[in-house]
């Protein structure tokens, strides 16, 4: 199965650009079985040749879903498929990048159709999408718009796959399909996994953790490390000997075990996950006009954060999410610069805090209310989520800002008084990543209920 697609983007620096347009076609070998396209808002200016070249300006990308809106859409059209596309590094390199900034780990193999048409139909004058569909005879619409680039790509590739007479795609996909088979070691393994929530532990012949991870589902994130070819893949493949897995049912539950056990055990394959979890965070200041501004800046212990980010891109992202949901002024957040008034004020989406129009205290208040949901500093507070069965639940407990630890607790015992949930809690460390996962977390996934503990209340 083949995942065709182009994306269209804003230009500029490289590993900068961000996707204004994306159009993906799952293809069979034969027909077209599913399609998806979409204009992306880039949360970043379009460079003016790029506008000239395909037509998609910035008032055209205001109210269009940002990536996070349309990731999981793209997720679930490429599973399982091959991508295919014209000048197949590029677009995997922004796709790669853009699901980076969301700290998920998106992996595909590729075939480009501009290095296949070079081998199958040899001498063309030009092998640019435009210039050879046209030599081709093959029609193109809206060209440098995604939907009629992969659309022509389709076409061009169910002509590639008529002239390869030596069947060297299909040799080319079956390799990389290949790289999902098993040796019966590691099928042994996985067998005995769990399609379920948690932490999972490789070991070694002497039965020393080499390297810890979690996952939503188990069984599915060890057949990606044992079918994986990079390097650390193929190393872990050959040493490991072993899996052991703790189900946690959270998620979350199962992140803040992962960030605790690597820093304790320091896992031979971890490394990368030994360094802090951000890298950006979120700070407040007052003016001098007396209103609360928002701002975002690199990593400081000595600094008080409001909530922490794992790279720019992400903070920024959130910043503006936040400052729609809360009709906070851009100016104010650091998302606009200008001496006068900001961009959303003329679209009348600001109030004018920006030029002192609306009084600092009606700005603060909308502000003071952003604060108290997303910082956790003194506040008492139990998380509850999913069990590892069905008849149980987690709690995470937060003590004064504090992060205590985690526990479970069955449904049939009917538990409702923080004091007996607190009695059931295993102590972990509090630590800045702690907080980020846990900040993080909340901020971007629903939890079955919080507990405020001071009052006694459910949100």
């Amino acid at each position: 199965m083949y995942a065709i697609l182009d994306i269209e983007t804003t230009g500029g620096k490289y590993n900068e650009e961000g996707i204004t347009e994306i159009a993906i076609y799952k293809f069979d070998g034969h027909n077209i079985v599913d399609q998806f396209s979409s204009l992306v808002n880039p949360e970043k200016p379009i460079q003016p040749f790029v506008v000239n070249l395909t037509g998609i300006n910035n008032e055209m990308l205001r109210h269009a879903p940002k990536f996070y809106e349309v990731a999981k859409r793209i997720i679930e059209i490429t599973d399982g498929c091959i991508m295919v596309a014209h000048n197949a590094l590029f677009d995997n390199r922004i796709l790669t990048t853009e699901f980076d900034r969301l700290g998920y780990q998106f992996e595909k193999e590729t075939l480009c159709t501009v290095e296949l048409a070079k081998k199958l139909i040899p001498d063309m004058p030009s092998y640019s999408l435009g210039k050879l569909v046209r030599s081709l005879g093959i029609p193109l619409s809206d060209r440098h718009r995604a939907q009629g680039d992969a659309k022509a790509t389709v076409a061009l590739f169910k002509m590639l796959l008529a002239k390869d007479s030596s069947k060297e795609i299909i040799t080319e996909t079956l390799r990389k399909e290949s790289k999902q088979k098993l040796e019966p070691k590691l099928l042994d393994i996985i067998e005995k996994t769990p399609s379920e929530t948690g932490v999972y532990y490789m070991h070694n012949e002497v039965g020393n953790v080499i390297y810890l991870g979690k996952s939503k589902n188990i069984k599915k994130r060890l057949t990606q490390h044992f079918t994986s070819d990079n390097r650390k893949s193929k190393k872990i493949q050959l040493e490991v000997k072993s899996v052991t897995f703790e189900k946690t049912g959270s998620e979350l539950i199962a992140l803040l075990k992962e960030s605790e056990e690597i820093k304790q055990t320091k896992p031979l394959f971890n490394k990368g996950l030994r360094r802090t979890l951000f890298s950006h965070q979120l700070t407040s200041f007052v003016d001098e006009n007396g209103y609360i501004n928002l701002k975002i800046e690199k990593a400081d212990a000595r600094k008080k954060a409001i909530t922490t980010f794992s790279n720019y891109q992400q903070a920024k992202s959130t910043l503006f999410k936040i400052t729609e949901e809360n009709q906070l002024c851009q100016k104010l957040t650091g998302l606009y610069t200008s001496s006068k008034h900001c961009f959303n004020y003329t679209i009348k989406e600001c109030y004018g805090a920006c030029i002192n129009k609306e009084p600092a205290t009606e700005y603060n208040n909308r502000v003071k209310a952003f604060l108290e949901k997303y910082s956790y500093e003194n506040q008492n507070m139990l998380i509850i989520d999913r069990g590892r069965e069905i008849d149980e639940r987690s709690v995470i407990l937060i003590e004064n800002g504090v992060y205590k630890g985690y526990g479970f607790y069955n449904l049939n015992y009917q538990i409702n008084n923080p004091e007996i949930l607190k009695s059931i809690i295993i102590p972990m460390q509090n630590n800045r990543d702690a907080q980020h996962i846990i900040q993080s977390y909340l901020r971007r996934n629903k939890v079955l209920k919080t507990v405020n503990l001071s009052t006694n209340t459910v949100n």
